[in-house]
């Protein structure tokens, strides 16, 4: 009898500490994941948008710095007597608490020429800043320049193993979500946006 309480008590041992062992492990599976986006005022229809962020923030913990005439590392355009911070400057500001994956969706209120140069800067910055990978929205391409600058956002994917290029341009075409500059979106807009970028923020932790 000793013996079978002794074995008996130690199955319940180990029977427990796989039940800790699990749970902690779903814990962790379950965990949102922590993101910033940094965006213009095209990106900015998330935010005007409720339910759009709350589509975007499911399994994930979202850090919203959206301003409208936003630059990628050039001083942004004026608006209402202020001047937003660059994409470089909101990255650098947040230091540690960034987050695993930082989404940009930066590039409407500027040329594509030195964007190259200011993709590599911002991916210095989030990645020594602990961001384990970086999704890069291209752009609506309205105008020859915003094409101009998807060429460049896709080159830089080759540099860069931690960045995925998440292509609204070519997810948007047809859809009946912008105003009359092609850009800014409506609420279903707003909401599409979100719904696409969830999977690749998802797929930017696993780089």
């Amino acid at each position: 009898m000793p013996r079978f309480r002794t074995h008996l008590t130690g199955c319940l041992v180990a029977a427990l500490v796989c039940a800790v062992l699990a749970s902690a492990s779903t814990a962790a599976a379950t965990k949102p994941v922590p993101a910033t986006l940094v965006g213009d005022s095209v990106a900015a229809s998330i935010s005007y948008t409720p339910r759009a962020k709350t589509l975007l923030s499911r399994g994930l913990s979202v850090r919203f710095d959206l301003r409208v005439c936003r630059r990628l590392v050039t001083v942004g355009c004026p608006y209402q007597g202020s001047t937003a911070p660059n994409a470089l400057q909101a990255v650098q500001s947040l230091g540690r608490s960034l987050g695993d994956v930082l989404i940009v969706y930066v590039g409407y209120n500027e040329s594509s020429a030195g964007y190259a140069k200011g993709i590599d800067r911002v991916m210095r910055a989030a990645l020594r800043q602990g961001a384990k990978g970086v999704v890069w929205v291209t752009l609506r391409e309205e105008r020859d320049i915003y094409r101009q600058t998807n060429v460049t956002i896709r080159a830089a994917a080759k540099r860069w193993p931690e960045l995925r290029v998440a292509d609204w341009n070519a997810f948007s075409t047809d859809k009946p979500w912008f105003s009359s500059d092609g850009l800014h979106m409506s609420a279903a807009g707003a909401e599409g946006l979100a719904r696409f970028l969830r999977p690749f923020v998802f797929r930017a932790t696993s780089i």
